[in-house]
């Protein structure tokens, strides 16, 4: 446990960062599941939920919760499936 004032708070705020974070990478994957599961039954919505999902991986790029390589790899490999599932 911190002793130092500055360390106390510090470690308030990796709380509440941690939780807002965690609660983002859950929507990631929420959308993105959705997006994959839409587009392999070639569902209706399939291209509005993979903008959906692409939209909230960029907007949790811009807030620093993953880095931006990473959206940039998660965007590639979802478009590549979507692309894949429409050429099929």
């Amino acid at each position: 446990m911190a002793n130092i004032r500055s360390q106390i708070k510090r470690n308030r705020q990796n709380e509440r960062r941690r939780l807002s974070n965690k609660s983002v990478r859950s929507e990631i994957r929420t959308r993105t599941k959705t997006a994959v599961t839409a587009l392999d039954a070639g569902a209706d919505n399939a291209a509005e939920a993979t903008r959906a999902a692409v939209r909230r991986i960029d907007k949790a790029a811009a807030q620093g919760v993953i880095h931006k390589n990473q959206a940039a790899n998660r965007k590639s490999r979802l478009m590549r499936r979507a692309n894949a599932t429409s050429e099929a």
